[in-house]
């Protein structure tokens, strides 16, 4: 099987010079054995996670009598232990057999559901039981997310990762948009609890698919060996990585007060427009649709080869200003509908930065740079859900989708001018009103 060639700048893989060369196709990754089990498991397990996700936002909500800064406050919970723990799971990715660490995290997160599930359905749940629970699941996903990430490459090889990113996306956001609509109807029927026990139950799908993997097919490097100031090194490699700074900078402000809909579509729905959990999937569901068709989009461009800065940079300032339009919107269905373009340039900028960072790097450093990648990605959410939070209290709804939006603007501004200064990217700014190219 290919092996990758540690320490080099850009991943080397070892080929039987008389193969032809893999033929492009937009969903080239299912043809790999292993990468079809993972993504098979996937598809079962982000459907409950969406549904828990919903089932959270609603049970907080009626637990704090609809406030909006208890919901930032359980986002940033959940999100806070990423700041501290994010950089470390990078590390032990490096170092250790990514699947078996796998095996180990999806259970506990499994574990995390079943329990909010069993105190939720036995009627003696408090919101602080939520607050701890979310603290606990936002520090299993902590280490989860990133050896998960740089697990993806493992299974399809360099030449695959950036369709396997997009695909992924596609699994994640049709995931997405079946489970806000599950979980909105059956919160009316049955409650919160079931909800979270059927997450509970879905990572069978995920555990079973990590087992059935032939461990001998996957792309793995050599290790890297235990040592001291593993983690500073990584920080180093980043900082001395121009391109890579201005990216992850880029990241994290869009991803802090842009990305802010586990806070907004929840309180929308409920304070601004009056509706039940049934709107909130809705709007959730509509937003899924967007982000769906973005996915799709983002694979059909993966066969054309590896993904560029300019389209990261347009996909940023096309989601900056669809985002302060939906905060504009008069109606519930206005809003929701102005959700599906929102979506689109949502995932065109996310995977689009996922797939660029996981390329940019060498293999002996994939971990850690994806844990730093994770960090500045979910680790702004204690700061932004609270911000935006207290903003739909004391202001409106409205008011941290516009001000989302308005940063999202500014750092696609600024990135990309940083980026024509440096590294000659071109945009068409002849479709922005302008009569020059600018190299960016």
């Amino acid at each position: 099987m290919p092996a990758y060639a540690g320490g080099a700048e850009t991943d080397q893989v070892e080929r039987n010079p008389a193969a032809p060369p893999p033929r492009k196709r937009m969903f080239g990754s299912l043809r790999v054995r292993n990468y079809r089990l993972y993504a098979s498991g996937q598809v079962v397990s982000l459907v409950g996670l969406w549904m828990q996700r919903v089932a959270q936002d609603w049970l907080v909500l009626e637990l704090s009598d609809g406030s909006p800064v208890a919901l930032g406050i359980a986002a940033a919970l959940q999100f806070a232990p990423t700041l501290f723990l994010s950089l470390w799971a990078g590390v032990l990715a490096d170092r250790m057999d990514k699947r078996k660490l796998l095996l180990v995290l999806e259970t506990g997160l499994g574990l995390c559901a079943l329990t909010l599930g069993l105190l939720d359905v036995t009627g003696v749940v408090e919101l602080w039981h939520v607050y701890l629970l979310c603290l606990l699941l936002g520090a299993v996903s902590a280490v989860e997310t990133p050896v998960r990430q740089s697990f993806v490459v493992e299974m399809v090889g360099r030449d695959q990762l950036t369709n396997a990113v997009a695909l992924n996306a596609m699994t994640f956001n049709l995931a997405r948009m079946v489970g806000p609509a599950v979980a909105g109807v059956m919160i009316i029927f049955v409650g919160t609890g079931w909800v979270f026990l059927i997450n509970a139950i879905s990572f069978l799908g995920v555990l079973g698919g990590l087992l059935l993997m032939r461990a001998a097919e996957l792309h793995r490097g050599d290790p890297v060996p235990r040592e001291k100031g593993q983690l500073r090194e990584g920080l180093r490699y980043v900082r001395k990585r121009a391109d890579l700074v201005i990216l992850l900078c880029l990241v994290f402000f869009i991803s802090t007060f842009g990305l802010n809909f586990y806070v907004t579509l929840a309180v929308l729905a409920r304070n601004t427009f009056g509706g039940d959990a049934s709107a909130y999937g809705l709007l959730s569901t509509l937003l899924a649709v967007g982000t769906l068709a973005g996915a799709t989009l983002a694979a059909k461009r993966s066969a054309r080869g590896k993904p560029r800065l300019r389209l990261l940079i347009l996909g940023a300032l096309a989601f900056g200003v669809l985002e302060v339009v939906v905060g504009l919107m008069p109606t519930m269905w206005l809003a929701g509908l102005a959700l599906i373009p929102v979506g689109i340039a949502m995932m065109t900028f996310t995977t689009t930065a996922n797939a660029t960072v996981q390329l940019a790097v060498s293999p002996a450093m994939r971990g850690r740079v994806m844990g730093l990648y994770m960090l500045v990605f979910l680790g702004g959410n204690p700061l932004g859900g609270p911000v935006m939070g207290w903003l739909a209290e004391h202001f409106t709804a409205r008011a941290p989708l516009v001000v989302g939006g308005v940063v999202s603007i500014l750092a696609a501004v600024v990135g990309g001018v940083v980026l024509a200064r440096r590294d000659g990217v071109r945009l068409p700014t002849h479709r922005l009103g302008l009569r020059r190219r600018a190299r960016v």
